[in-house]
């Protein structure tokens, strides 16, 4: 299959691109385009016309990555398109084919799976105090390189269960919990699309070399 054949294959395009008469209430409305030069309807426009090359640029681009799944798109446009939907899908497949490494936005894919991603198998929580360090999150400052340092007693003092048993905020999930969890990604297809993510990078670092 061609590029635009694995596109309409998935059932977020098919539910997101229909009618697309280009009015641009889509851009109007989507909060990512106040902050970027990104432009659903150009999207849009590019899938339907379904040049392969330009359909390549797009799932190599940093532009497919600046969307923020608010669906704005979807409770506006008067055609019932969802932008978002088929940007969802531009998404999977530069993920399948490997086009995510051509741009910055794309590689920090494997960021969020390492962190977000990694965090949730391990111990049930996207976010946790123990594994956010300057280094991998510089935006977070200083400060939280000092909060890091006395996070058990500043969340003790909140009332948190961190690395305690029983109820609480961040209290320690249990082994059986998480080994659901695990069976959930790998039932879902999430722990295959985490090794091939990681696997695209293996082969970059390969062909650098």
């Amino acid at each position: 299959m061609n590029l635009r054949e694995r596109l309409e294959a998935d059932i977020r395009m098919q539910e997101g691109l229909k009618r697309c008469f280009q009015c641009g209430t889509c851009t109007a409305i989507c909060p990512a385009a106040g902050f970027y030069e990104y432009d659903p309807r150009i999207i849009v426009e590019t899938v339907q016309r379904g040049n392969e090359e330009e359909i390549e640029q797009l799932l190599s681009s940093d532009t497919i990555w600046y969307c923020g799944e608010c669906l704005s798109c979807k409770t506006r446009c008067p055609r019932g398109n969802t932008p978002g939907y088929i940007v969802q899908s531009l998404r999977n497949l530069s993920q399948e084919l490997g086009y995510f490494r051509r741009s910055a936005k794309g590689r920090q894919q494997l960021e969020v799976k390492r962190t977000i991603g990694q965090n949730i198998l391990n111990y049930g929580y996207c976010v946790y105090i123990d594994e956010m360090d300057l280094e991998g999150h510089p935006e977070q400052g200083p400060v939280w390189e000092w909060y890091r340092r006395h996070a058990a007693s500043i969340l003790n003092r909140l009332g948190a269960a961190y690395k305690k048993e029983g109820p609480g905020t961040l209290r320690t999930i249990s082994k059986e919990d998480l080994d659901e969890l695990q069976t959930i990604f790998a039932e879902t297809g999430a722990l295959k699309r985490f090794e091939m993510l990681e696997h695209y990078l293996q082969e970059e670092i390969s062909d650098a070399s």
